[in-house]
């Protein structure tokens, strides 16, 4: 049998320094299947690795990936048992060869909440991986954009920072993505049009784009189809392009 040859892109400029993914669909891809929706899960996680390859090919530095929202623990019992086992079992497998490949990997959420075993994974695969520079994979894990907010408010009132000086400079350092550039593309797998509390602040100025396909499906070609898009796009950040006389 022949091997299916490798599909080629054309280069891509300008190519999104950070992009952030919604990664929706995973229990709607299961249901079209006939499988539980742990197995649309299980699906989705096994999927952030060749898309993760298609940024470091496409030239992406940063991907933040929303893995799992503060909204998710009202999720049954057993589902959310079951997202935190697969985190933890992803961790086991997938950290050796991330960190063999030059991944830097980082976290954004609260710990809190979180069984202490889970946490210490979480802890050892951010400490394993700090060096690296290839790419950084941000796994918002436990994340709510409005909680993110909060904790940063309730930080600076901590260190005394004086309000004439609060600037929105020094709020986004006390976010969780500190010192991470702002997403400049936030892609939504699953056909829906919201940012679902994912990176409220810092995505006050990203592009975004939407596609009906379920994360599961979301390949390299799709990645391709959206990076394209945004390089296609004119950013003007609330300005007006200047005019040319006639």
């Amino acid at each position: 049998m022949a091997k299916k040859q490798e599909a080629t892109y054309p280069p891509i400029s300008p190519v999104p320094y950070h992009v952030g993914i919604i990664m929706d669909g995973n229990g709607r891809w299961a249901k079209r299947r006939g499988l539980p929706r742990q197995m649309g899960h299980r699906a989705g996680v096994n999927n952030i690795q060749p898309v993760l390859e298609g940024c470091v090919e496409f030239g992406v530095k940063v991907l933040t990936i929303y893995a799992f929202s503060t909204e998710n623990w009202h999720r049954p019992p057993e589902e959310v048992s079951g997202l935190m086992q697969l985190l933890g079992y992803t961790i086991r497998r997938r950290l050796s060869e991330l960190h063999k490949n030059g991944v830097q990997i980082r976290h954004s959420g609260r710990l809190e909440g979180i069984n202490p075993e889970l946490q210490e994974q979480i802890r050892h695969a951010l400490e394993v991986t700090k060096n690296n520079d290839r790419i950084i994979l941000n796994v918002a894990f436990n994340y709510g954009g409005r909680s993110e907010i909060l904790d940063a408010v309730r930080q600076i009132i901590r260190d005394g920072i004086d309000p004439d000086e609060l600037t929105e400079e020094v709020f986004s350092r006390y976010l969780y993505t500190g010192d991470l550039p702002d997403p400049d593309l936030i892609i939504r797998t699953g056909g829906e049009y919201r940012l679902s509390n994912f990176l409220i602040w810092q995505a006050a100025y990203s592009e975004y784009y939407t596609t009906p396909t379920y994360w599961p499906d979301f390949d390299k070609d799709e990645l391709y189809k959206a990076l394209a898009e945004y390089a296609a796009r004119e950013r003007r950040f609330g300005r007006v392009p200047d005019a040319t006389p006639a």
